[in-house]
């Protein structure tokens, strides 16, 4: 070796030797700047992989806050230049102003539609609205309260959709933008729907972050502004068996029942049977003119008691056949449900975020397409759920174009007004789809087997 070649091996090895001096000190005595590293780092990521931030379910965060922010301007913009459609607003503020104005029974209390038919936390909440719109005439305020209420909605929705990370973020831009179905009924018609399903949402990501307690207090509230929301309550059901048992769930379910007759105390210490019969009125029956899904029967059968009761016999089949088949972990016995998790044969196992939205999820959707009727307003009890059903299920060879298409569908069903044979058919042609979709997935796996799987990879 000659002496350059010697001198030149040296100086490298003298240079490498204090740089990993350097390093060693800097990683002793300074960790501040490896902040702007790790954020250079995660910029310099997006970049590389700009043409797929679209795709990655990674990137749920990022796209989900474009479309928020961008959702406060489209909000403004229908507010200012939609025109506003009186339905029932009208109706709230004068079933609310005879509360106010000291009656308590029920079945005196009617708007310009017809009878209250809320429980009593629509009646506390829409006073509120009351007071807050000039008694209900500043309508153009009202519709900014509920553009407020559109924002909170999608927060929570788009932190269950970033906790699950299993739709592509493209699929957002119709979770919001791109429904002008929903944002009517949340800015243009005011519905009390909207409410109901803000509070869902809230008591759902409150399940995610295991705070079950408080989440069965705010599902309550929900259930109080209207009476939809009962269709999770099967999965909540199995859910709360799952993770206590049923000597712990106990408790949890009386919560639910105590917050309902402290709401509707005022109401019951007066006419019980009134409010009982009309706040949760079981058997109501609606218009054939506003029926979304089942425009193509003829209406004596759509008014039938016979056919009413097959669909309930459908509904409670279906939900004990996901129950029993697709919700329980395999090989596990469902009355093992009942017992304490510490006294079950399998080992215990906390449930997993795609567990709990996969099962609430089910619940509401079985309910859907088993309705006796369903009306434009409603397609906010599902709309922000879809996405999930259909790219969680699993099944590979429903592409992405397939599942765009089903949501386009079911979007192009709601809108069509009025309704017809050949939306009503498609929209239950989808909701098949989806069901089988559902029935045919993975059974999600816990959060203790999540783990595990990602400690092996």
């Amino acid at each position: 070796m000659s002496v350059g070649t010697r001198s030149e091996a040296a100086v490298a090895t003298l240079l490498l030797a204090s740089s990993r001096r350097l390093a060693k000190m800097a990683g002793g005595r300074k960790r501040g700047p490896a902040a702007p590293s790790k954020l250079s780092a995660t910029l310099s990521s997006i970049w590389r992989e700009k043409h797929l931030i679209l795709f990655k379910a990674e990137y749920t965060f990022l796209v989900a806050a474009m479309l928020w922010v961008l959702e406060i301007g489209i909000n403004v913009w229908v507010i200012q230049k939609v025109a506003y459609t009186e339905i029932d607003w009208k109706a709230y503020m004068d079933e609310v102003e005879g509360v106010i104005n000291g009656t308590y029974d029920y079945t005196q209390l009617k708007g310009d539609t017809g009878p209250l038919v809320y429980p009593a936390g629509f009646v506390y909440i829409f006073t509120a609205l009351y007071y807050i719109t000039n008694h209900g005439l500043n309508i153009r305020l009202g519709q900014y309260v509920f553009a407020g209420f559109y924002l909170i909605t999608l927060l929570l929705v788009f932190r269950i959709y970033h906790r699950t990370k299993k739709v592509p973020p493209y699929v957002f831009f119709f979770v919001c933008c791109a429904s002008y179905r929903i944002h009517s009924i949340f800015v243009l018609r005011l519905f009390n729907d909207p409410v109901a399903m803000m509070l869902l949402f809230g008591a759902v990501n409150l399940f995610l972050d295991a705070h079950w307690t408080l989440g069965c207090a705010l599902y309550s509230l929900a259930v109080s502004v209207k009476m939809n929301v009962m269709l999770f309550a099967p999965g909540l059901l199995f859910l709360l068996l799952s993770e206590f048992g049923l000597i712990r769930t106990l408790p949890r379910l009386m919560l639910c029942a105590v917050i309902q007759l402290l709401l509707g105390l005022p109401f019951l210490l007066v006419n019980p049977v009134g409010y009982m019969s009309r706040a949760f009125d079981l058997g109501r029956q609606f218009l054939f003119k506003w029926t979304v899904n089942w425009r193509f029967l003829p209406e004596e059968i759509f008014l039938s008691r016979h056919f009413h009761l097959a669909l309930l016999f459908a509904h409670l089949t279906t939900l004990i056949f996901f129950a029993l088949k697709r919700w329980k972990r395999p090989g596990s016995s469902v009355w093992a449900l009942l017992k304490d998790p510490s006294e079950r044969k399998e080992t215990a196992q906390k449930l997993s975020a795609d567990q709990i939205i996969t099962v609430l999820f089910t619940s509401n959707f079985i309910g859907m397409c088993f309705c006796r009727s369903l009306h434009y307003q409603f397609y906010v009890w599902y709309f922000h759920t879809l996405p999930y059903l259909l790219w969680s299920g699993g099944v590979k060879k429903l592409a992405h174009l397939l599942r765009v298409l089903i949501l386009g569908l079911i979007e192009l069903s709601w809108n069509t007004y009025p309704s017809t044979t050949y939306s009503s058919v498609s929209l239950h042609v989808c909701h098949l789809i989806i069901l089988l979709c559902l029935w045919f997935s993975p059974t999600p796996t816990s959060q203790t087997e999540s783990q595990n799987k990602a400690k092996r990879h």
